[in-house]
Parts: C-alpha cells; structure tokens; sequence
C-alpha cells in the first residue's frame, strides 16, 4: 500500500472512530457530529482506493461521484451506492442552523459507514 494511501486510510478511520465515540454520549446527543464524521469517513475511504489505483479524485464531499470514479477498479462497489448517497448530504446538511439530525439518522449513518469501511477494508487486505 502507498504512503498516500496509508494516510487517507488513517483519516478515514479516524472520523469513524470519533463517529462511534461521539454516538455513545447520552448526556449531550451529538447526531449532528457522528452523521457528519460518518460522511468524512466514507469519503476518506473512497479517496483512499483512487489514490492507491492512481486515479485523480476531485475535491468533493459528493460521494457517488468518488463512487463512479473506482467502479472501474472496483465495480461490485455499486451496492455500495444507496449508502453513499445518502451519507453525502451529511458533509453540509447538518452543519448549519435550520436542520438537525436525529438518533435515527445517526444510526443510520453509522450503519452505512460500517459497511463502506468493511469492503474498502477488504479490498486493502486490512
């Protein structure tokens, strides 16, 4: 595995860490934060399978667009679509004032990101 590609993976386990982490707070509900670090987690993760095949990848929170960009390298991903659109709109939508999310959509994202991680995980042998 390229150094590039270790750091993206170390990134992107790192905001799924601080997603569980933040998601067992039961004083102070955080969905806002683990929705958001669930999304930076798939998107690291997508990043690190472009970098790791050498394919440019836009500065972009859209995460079906990473997707249609490693298809070519991993096309069983597909299945990994719903998930992804759905963890996208979690970069921006819960960021500012005016929409907040709930514990259904923080378990939701943590369900999604959980099975991102796990074949990007497989695909890098880890």
């Amino acid at each position: 595995m390229k150094a590039a590609t270790r750091d993206w993976v170390a990134k992107a386990e790192s905001d799924y860490l601080a997603a569980r982490a933040l998601a067992r707070l039961r004083k102070v509900p955080l969905h806002d934060q683990v929705c958001f670090h669930c999304q930076q987690s798939a998107e690291k993760y997508l990043k690190a399978r472009l970098e790791e095949a050498a394919i440019p990848h836009p500065k972009t929170h859209d995460l079906e667009v990473l997707l249609t960009l490693v298809l070519p390298v991993e096309p069983l991903w597909s299945a990994l679509r719903p998930a992804l659109r759905s963890l996208s709109g979690f970069a921006v939508e819960f960021r500012y004032p005016g929409v907040s999310a709930t514990a259904a959509d923080s378990k939701q994202a943590l369900q999604e990101v959980k099975c991102v991680r796990k074949e990007v995980r497989q695909a890098f042998g880890i």
